[in-house]
C-alpha cells in the first residue's frame, strides 16, 4: 500500500493487518526456538552460539539495507530482543527438564519488600512472568521478614535487591545471606527509573517533604541537593512512600518511585529521570529453601561466601585459586562477621557452573585454605548480553 490517496482509516486497517502478521510470525519463531533447544539436548550443545548469532545479525543487516531500506540500528535493536527471548525460552525449557518438580508447579508464593508497586514487586512479576507462573504475592515490611517468610515455608521464593549501579551494594541483604539457610536460585537485572510523584500537578518548589526508601534517596542525591527546604523522610520501600503520599493527600508532599507504580496510587509524575546515573539498574536475586539443578548447557553463576585467615596475603591466595582454574569473578564484596570484631566475610560471584571440573577443583582447594566456605547457590545467568556485530 503506497498510494497516498488511501484514507487514514484504510492505512490504519492495513497497519493492524501487518501487526497481526508480525505476531503470528513471532509466535512461530518462538515455537521453533523450543525445537532448537530439543535438538541441543541430543548434541549437548550450549544454548548460546555467539558465532551463529553474529552471522545471523550480519546477514539480516545486509538484507535489510539492500532489500528493504532498513537501517542497521533498527534491525539490530529488534533482533537483539528476539535473540534474548529465544535464549531465555531455551534456558527455561532445559531448566524444566533438569528440575521436573518445579515445572509441575504453575503457582509460586513470592515474598518481597514493600507493597504493590515497589521495585521488588515489579521485579517479582517480571521474573516469574517469564516463567509463566501464577503468583501469590506476599509483601513484607523489611528484608529480614522477606527471608523468614521463605525459611518458614510460608513462601516458595523471595526476591531481594542485592546491588545497584548507582548506590552500590545493599549491605543489609548481604548480611542476611551470611546466616540464612536459603539458596540463590536465580537473578534478574532491572532498570530503575526514579521520578518525583505527587497527588496533583504541583511545582517542585511547593514540596516540603519527600518520602522514599533510603536507596533512592542515595541514588538521586545530586538532584535532591538542588531542592531547597525539603525534608527527606525514609520509608520501608518506595511503594510505602507512594502509599503515604496518597493517604496524606497534601500539596506539599511527594514521593520518589516508579511512574507506572505511581499510577497504582493515583499519583502524577512531577519530574522524571532524577537518578544520578541515567543508566540505573538494580540486580535482584531469587532465593528458595532448596537449590536448583542447572543444565550444563546453560551459562551459570555460582555464588559463595568465605572467610580467610587474618594472615597477610590470605585473600590473595584464595583469589589466585580462581585465576589458576580460569574462573572469572564478577563480584567481590566484604562484610564484617557479626560477633567477631575485625573479621570479614567475603561474598564472591563467579561465572562458572558448580558441577564443572574447574569449579569443583577450585572449591576443593579453597576449602583447604579458608576458615569457612559455603556455596550460596548455582543459578542460570538470566542477563543475556547482546551479540556483538562485526561488519566488514
Amino acid at each position: 500500500m503506497t498510494d497516498s490517496n488511501y484514507s487514514l482509516d484504510e492505512i490504519r486497517l492495513r497497519l493492524n493487518e501487518l501487526d497481526d502478521n508480525l505476531l503470528q510470525i513471532l509466535s512461530e519463531r518462538r515455537a521453533l526456538s523450543i525445537e532448537v533447544a530439543k535438538s541441543k539436548i541430543e548434541t549437548s550443545k550450549p544454548v548460546r552460539d555467539s558465532e551463529r548469532e553474529q552471522q545471523l545479525l550480519v546477514k539480516l543487516i545486509e538484507n535489510g539495507k539492500s532489500k528493504y531500506q532498513l537501517d542497521a540500528q533498527y534491525i539490530t535493536k529488534i533482533f537483539h530482543t528476539i535473540i534474548e527471548d529465544s535464549v531465555l525460552l531455551q534456558q527455561a525449557y532445559l531448566q524444566n527438564l533438569a528440575n521436573p518438580e518445579l515445572s509441575r508447579k504453575p503457582l509460586a508464593r513470592v515474598a518481597y519488600l514493600g507493597s504493590k508497586g515497589s521495585y521488588s514487586h515489579l521485579a517479582s512479576r517480571e521474573y516469574f512472568g517469564r516463567k509463566n507462573m501464577e503468583l501469590v504475592e506476599l509483601n513484607c515490611d523489611n528484608f529480614k521478614e522477606v527471608t523468614k517468610t521463605v525459611e518458614s515455608g510460608h513462601a516458595d521464593y523471595a526476591v531481594l535487591p542485592i546491588e545497584n549501579t548507582s548506590s552500590g551494594s545493599i549491605n543489609e541483604v548481604y548480611d542476611l545471606l551470611q546466616h540464612t539457610t536459603l539458596y540463590i536460585v536465580g537473578e534478574l537485572t532491572q532498570p530503575i527509573e526514579h521520578c518525583i510523584l505527587a497527588n496533583s500537578d504541583i511545582r517542585l518548589e511547593e514540596i516540603k517533604t519527600l518520602y522514599s526508601h533510603p536507596q533512592p534517596h542515595q541514588q538521586c542525591s545530586e538532584f535532591l541537593s538542588r531542592l531547597k527546604g525539603v525534608t527527606l523522610e525514609s520509608c520501608a520501600s518506595t511503594a510505602d512512600a507512594m502509599q503515604k503520599v496518597e493517604e496524606l493527600n497534601r500539596p506539599d508532599v511527594a514521593a520518589i518511585g516508579n511512574a507506572s507504580s505511581g499510577k497504582l496510587y493515583g499519583l502524577q509524575t512531577i519530574q522524571s529521570n532524577i537518578a544520578n546515573q541515567t543508566e540505573n539498574y538494580t540486580r535482584f536475586i531469587i532465593v528458595a529453601r532448596k537449590p536448583v539443578e542447572v543444565s550444563s548447557q546453560i551459562p551459570a553463576k555460582t555464588t559463595l561466601i568465605m572467610s580467610t585467615s587474618q594472615e597477610a596475603g590470605s585473600l590473595v591466595e584464595a583469589l589466585q585459586v580462581l585465576q589458576r582454574y580460569g574462573i572469572n569473578m564478577t563480584k567481590l564484596e566484604n562484610r564484617p562477621i557479626m560477633g567477631n570484631p575485625w573479621e570479614e566475610m567475603f561474598y564472591v560471584d563467579l561465572e562458572a557452573h558448580l558441577n564443572s571440573e574447574p569449579m569443583q577443583k577450585a572449591l576443593s582447594e579453597l576449602t583447604s585454605i579458608t576458615r569457612h566456605l559455603k556455596v550460596l547457590g548455582c543459578y542460570p545467568v538470566d542477563n543475556v548480553q547482546p551479540t556483538e556485530v562485526k561488519m566488514d
